[in-house]
């Protein structure tokens, strides 16, 4: 629920503006999975680590069926639950819940956790389209709302193409691109007169 008057984020990115202090996220776009009064959650979308989708079958002893999955690169999803896995994927054609734990995201994606949808992917099947991700992004109540005010990140509508069509090396880029900016045109410290 939202509350009146206040920034509801859910199904946009978060782009973080040069000169972002955390490291973790320095140079990220996040998938904002879900924003309420409560808090936030999102995925980092363009920050590949070094083990495949294929790799992580293995570390939990399944089978892959799905040769164009792969090669795919598994991302570090943000700080929080590292050792977790996040299946960011198209939503269900009917809208129901096709898996155990999916947060389906109000006009936009829906996001995983359970097993079962590694169980259809393992078996051939499952969302066409997936990012997969260990650990994720989280913001109590009024964080993110904080970061925002001391300009931390820039928000846009997001674009599921960036996530699953853009190589990830560009997504930063196309975020910003949907605002019209230039990523050049942006200043690590705000200016004086």
């Amino acid at each position: 629920m939202s509350v009146p008057g206040s920034i509801n984020l859910t199904n946009q990115f978060l782009i973080a503006m040069p000169g972002m202090g955390d490291d973790h996220f320095a140079g990220s776009v996040v998938y904002l999975c879900e924003h309420t009064e409560r808090g936030a959650l999102g995925l980092v979308i363009n920050k590949p680590i070094d083990i495949t989708i294929a790799n992580l079958f293995e570390r939990v002893e399944m089978a892959l069926e799905r040769e164009d999955l792969a090669a795919t690169p598994v991302y570090f999803g943000g700080p929080v639950q590292t050792e977790r896995g996040f299946v960011l994927h198209d939503r269900p054609a009917d809208d129901a819940a096709a898996y155990a734990s999916s947060l389906l995201v109000p006009g936009g994606l829906a996001m995983t956790t359970s097993r079962d949808v590694l169980e259809a992917l393992s078996g051939g099947n499952g969302p066409r389209r997936v990012l997969i991700t260990l650990g994720y992004a989280g913001w109590g109540a009024g964080q993110l709302e904080d970061e925002l005010s001391r300009n931390g990140w820039l928000t846009v509508d997001a674009d599921p193409s960036i996530i699953f069509d853009t190589p990830v090396e560009r997504r930063y880029q196309r975020a910003l691109s949907l605002l019209g900016i230039d990523p050049g045109f942006l200043a690590q410290e705000a200016g004086h007169a």
